[in-house]
């Protein structure tokens, strides 16, 4: 039989971040693992793993939780729960070029509008209030669940202002589903109501607003909108995954290219995916033939 010759180590892979010893594949919420028992069984627990770890780090830590999202990237490019991590991983670190094109690379693969705020968010951050506006108007945001919805107008309210149209703002936080809002989520829309208020110069009803609220429930609500780290570590999909989705190209794309016009991303990503597949097989070929790593002084292994 002839004998398969020894394979180098790709010299333009990045290391990985070390995964300590009391991660365990088990941790991971029933579905995930259902997920990523499409991979061999080594490469589906070296996955799950960074997977776990993305879910203690990212709100602690996010720039080291977006290095094992892309670890399990690297082994896991066809599943979508390791291109959601990844996603939200670039998200929260402020690469939101990268999360645009993760997350829709999600919703190719599994249908699920659920991250139309998250998209509409990095779209704002990437000071593109407009398109932010054109994600809130996309069709299935009606199925999103009553607290993604409130999410959504958030997001579009602050876009609003952005654009400097205060009196839009305020009126995109008139809806139903906004005002039925309760506990911590009810402080945040006030203070997203406060904002436009004060933007439209009506101080007192800005106030008045946020006087229905403790001190403690407005420091609770203070922050950026983003998905709560329960959802991160469930990473709630739909049930049924697309078998012939594709996975998205590896590596961060310029802001400039993603400026283009959505269905000018869609196609690239859509090309590019093909061309990265045969690299991924390469990469889970390379995975199996190399043991983990310890780490390094800065918590990497090489």
């Amino acid at each position: 039989m002839r004998e398969r010759p020894e394979r180098a180590p790709r010299a333009d892979r990045p290391a990985d971040p070390f995964v300590p010893d009391d991660v365990e594949f088990s941790q991971l919420d029933r579905e995930v693992r259902g997920r990523l028992r499409t991979l061999s069984k080594e490469q589906a627990e070296r996955a799950g793993k960074h997977l776990v770890m993305v879910a203690r780090l990212i709100d602690t830590d996010p720039e080291l939780a977006y290095l094992h999202a892309q670890a399990a990237v690297r082994r896991a490019g066809r599943v979508d729960v390791a291109h959601e991590a990844a996603g939200l991983a670039a998200y929260r670190s402020g690469r939101y070029a990268e999360a645009l094109r993760e997350l829709r690379t999600v919703r190719r693969l599994n249908g699920s509008p659920e991250h139309l705020p998250v998209i509409a968010d990095a779209e704002r951050g990437l000071g593109r209030p407009e398109r932010a506006i054109v994600v809130g108007n996309d069709p299935e945001a009606a199925l999103l669940s009553a607290e993604s919805q409130v999410e959504l107008a958030m997001v579009i309210s602050g876009a609003r202002l952005d654009l400097g149209e205060p009196e839009a703002a305020v009126a995109v936080l008139d809806g139903a589903v906004v005002h039925d809002a309760r506990g911590v989520l009810a402080a945040r829309v006030a203070q997203a109501r406060a904002t436009a208020l004060a933007a439209l110069g009506r101080v007192e009803d800005a106030e008045l607003e946020l006087s229905r609220f403790t001190q403690d429930e407005l420091d609770a609500a203070a922050g950026d909108v983003e998905e709560e780290a329960d959802e991160i570590v469930v990473f709630d999909l739909l049930d049924e995954p697309d078998e012939d989705g594709e996975d998205s190209e590896d590596g961060e794309r310029s802001d400039e290219s993603a400026s283009d016009d959505e269905d000018e991303l869609d196609d690239e990503d859509e090309s590019d995916e093909e061309d990265e597949l045969d690299d991924g097989d390469e990469s889970d070929e390379d995975d199996e033939l190399e043991p983990d790593g310890r780490p390094d002084e800065e918590g990497v292994t090489r």
